[in-house]
């Protein structure tokens, strides 16, 4: 099974998109999971307030990032990881909204991306009451993670997606997504050659 992709998770700082303090990126070849990682990240001057909201959800400080790279310091490995894959994100619209909004607070260019929501393909493939990212990777046999750290629920989500394909005997991610009837969206210039690009919102 040729099913390769990058799973990805954010998490912010405050409500605004642009301010990434965390990610989690999770490597698939071939359906299984060959390469992780995470680190914190500093967010862009004016995006870089921690609410107590944020931290209850997730845990994190400013003193936690204050000697972690720039959004703009660190992109360079977030696509160096991804390494043109299709990305896949739960609730895919928040995590491709911040890539986009700390691009921009941070004058560098959005880099280029397509990517599939395991949220929309979650509940495409289970019958659930709930579809959020604990109770959909449940279902997919990922259980006992620690949600809100990036890089758990990076794995929850690309285990949703491995488990989905299997299921509905899809060979790679564009397969998965004509099956369960989900478009394939893009960011960056990618985005500017295909249809209009729609953005969410969280549900972690």
């Amino acid at each position: 099974m040729a099913l390769n992709f990058t799973a990805i998770d954010f998490e912010t700082a405050n409500s605004s998109s642009a301010s990434a303090c965390s990610v989690g990126l999770v490597k698939v070849r071939d359906g299984r999971v060959v390469d992780r990682a995470g680190w914190f990240i500093r967010p862009p001057l004016g995006h870089d307030q921690f609410t107590e909201w944020n931290t209850r959800i997730h845990g994190i400080v400013a003193a936690d990032v204050a000697d972690a790279a720039l959004w703009s310091e660190q992109l360079p490995d977030l696509v160096a990881f991804a390494d043109g894959d299709h990305l896949v994100a739960h609730n895919a619209g928040f995590d491709m909204g911040v890539i986009t909004a700390a691009c921009l607070a941070s004058f560098v260019e959005v880099p280029a991306f397509r990517y599939l929501c395991s949220l929309q393909v979650a509940r495409k493939t289970y019958n659930l009451d709930s579809y959020r990212l604990p109770v959909a990777a449940m279902a997919a046999g990922f259980e006992d993670f620690h949600h809100h750290d990036a890089l758990a629920d990076a794995e929850a989500c690309a285990a949703i997606v491995v488990h989905a394909a299997g299921r509905h005997d899809a060979a790679d991610i564009q397969s998965l997504a004509s099956i369960v009837g989900c478009r394939i969206r893009a960011i960056g210039a990618t985005a500017e050659e295909a249809a209009p690009m729609a953005l969410g919102h969280h549900l972690g």
